[in-house]
């Protein structure tokens, strides 16, 4: 399959609307048992800067989810290919 998929994450946020999407990621995938690696950005300044390179944005907020170094999308993306039955193609899951 590849790369594994990534979900930037940060453990330090004071919205709560980050916090809620972040719970309902972390909710779905590991209900429908899909393999990720969560890379928390606020332990690690690489990781933050590694998540904005990938996105292309200087100003990225996490959730932001990668293959590699394909960015696949944010947290609205996950949440329309959820809605419209399309999670592993948003995903890449063969």
């Amino acid at each position: 399959m590849g790369d594994k998929l990534k979900v930037y994450m940060t453990s330090v946020s004071s919205a709560s609307e980050i916090k809620g999407q972040q719970q309902r990621i972390f909710n779905v995938l590991d209900s429908k048992k899909i393999d990720y690696e969560s890379v928390d950005i606020s332990l690690n300044e690489e990781d933050k800067l590694q998540m904005r390179e990938i996105c292309n944005d200087s100003k990225a907020l996490p959730p932001q989810f990668a293959r590699g170094k394909d960015h696949l999308g944010g947290y609205t993306q996950f949440d329309e290919a959820l809605e419209d039955g399309l999670l592993n193609d948003f995903l890449r899951i063969e």
